[in-house]
């Protein structure tokens, strides 16, 4: 059976689907995972009833981390989650690999890079393709999200490509976010972007052992400082955001750090922040939505997608400007 029939015959009880993913069976979370990533319009109309059947889970941290290729991402999720799940705890890792520009699959493949944790069974790993994203997220991660919290796994981490000016869509989708970073000096601190800081909660330091550990030392000692010229977040306690160092290699600090975000997630808890953060997320995902939704609809709309692609010829050969012929576009898709 091809992918997509078994994608719809998975759609065509989105309600059960929704009752064995309460009730914690691994098989039911990743075929509900596979539908609501799914691009066909049936489809997606079951993903809606399935996400609208599922029970809530407000108290659950959603971790976003991320940080450049090469800094540990994986291998830092490893020893956390292990550390996690021996706590009694139980832990999904949603790693958003880059995206084959042929076939739009993964091609680092997570599970591959954390063996150990993989073979945990209080862990899930899911790694799904960018699908050429922005916000170094997968299109349905947020929806992915509120499938493992109901089937009951209580630590979400969410890791995303890499890091950039877009990868700051992944706080937009999680109660604490943390910037791995490795042991450099001043001129490694420049190159990481202003917006990135500004949204980090956590810096975090890898690394921090051997040779590197001064060095590391130095660079969370840095970072702390260009901290302290960002404006914290509003009722954010004392002292954040906060930069830190850990070890993934020898899971030194690696606690640590999740134990830091927990503190400060009980604290926007205790003063209705995390709440309010989610209700705000919740209508930021609304406006993604919609303006995804418009773009569809007029590619489906052939007058407007023919109009389209010659405007942008023209615009691309100085024959008119980019407002203008929007603006004809819209006009036209909007005679509908």
């Amino acid at each position: 059976m091809s992918e997509t029939s078994q994608t719809t015959a998975w759609a065509d009880d989105p309600l059960a689907l929704a009752r064995r993913v309460a009730a914690g069976e691994r098989r039911a979370l990743a075929r509900a995972i596979t539908l609501v990533e799914s691009t066909r319009g049936a489809d997606r109309d079951a993903a809606q009833a399935l996400l609208a059947a599922l029970p809530r889970h407000e108290t659950t941290l959603r971790l976003g981390l991320s940080g450049s290729p090469g800094v540990g991402k994986s291998t830092f999720i490893e020893g956390l989650g292990c550390a996690l799940t021996a706590r009694g705890r139980r832990v999904a890792v949603l790693a958003v690999d880059p995206s084959s520009t042929r076939s739009g699959g993964s091609i680092l493949g997570d599970k591959t890079r954390m063996e150990r944790l993989a073979r945990d069974p209080a862990a899930f790993i899911r790694p799904s393709p960018s699908g050429g994203g922005l916000g170094g997220v997968a299109r349905r991660t947020r929806e992915a999200i509120l499938l493992v919290e109901a089937a009951g796994f209580d630590a979400v981490i969410v890791e995303t490509v890499g890091v950039g000016q877009s990868e700051t869509m992944v706080a937009e989708m999680t109660d604490v976010f943390a910037l791995l970073v490795g042991p450099g000096g001043g001129d490694d601190l420049q190159g990481v972007k202003r917006g990135v800081m500004e949204i980090a909660d956590l810096v975090v330091v890898n690394k921090a052992d051997g040779d590197l550990a001064p060095a590391a030392a130095r660079t969370a000692t840095d970072y702390a400082g260009a901290l302290r010229l960002i404006r914290p977040k509003p009722g954010d306690p004392e002292g954040w955001p906060r930069a830190m160092t850990c070890s993934a290699l020898t899971e030194t600090g690696v606690v640590a750090v999740w134990d830091a975000a927990e503190a400060l997630d009980a604290a926007r808890a205790a003063t209705g922040a995390k709440a309010r953060a989610r209700r705000a997320q919740a209508a930021r995902w609304f406006r993604f939505e919609l303006e995804e939704g418009l773009r569809a609809a007029l590619a489906a709309h052939a007058p407007s997608a023919d109009l389209a692609r010659a405007m942008e010829r023209a615009v691309a050969e100085g024959e008119t400007t980019p407002a203008a012929a929007a603006q004809r576009v819209l006009a036209r898709f909007l005679e509908l």
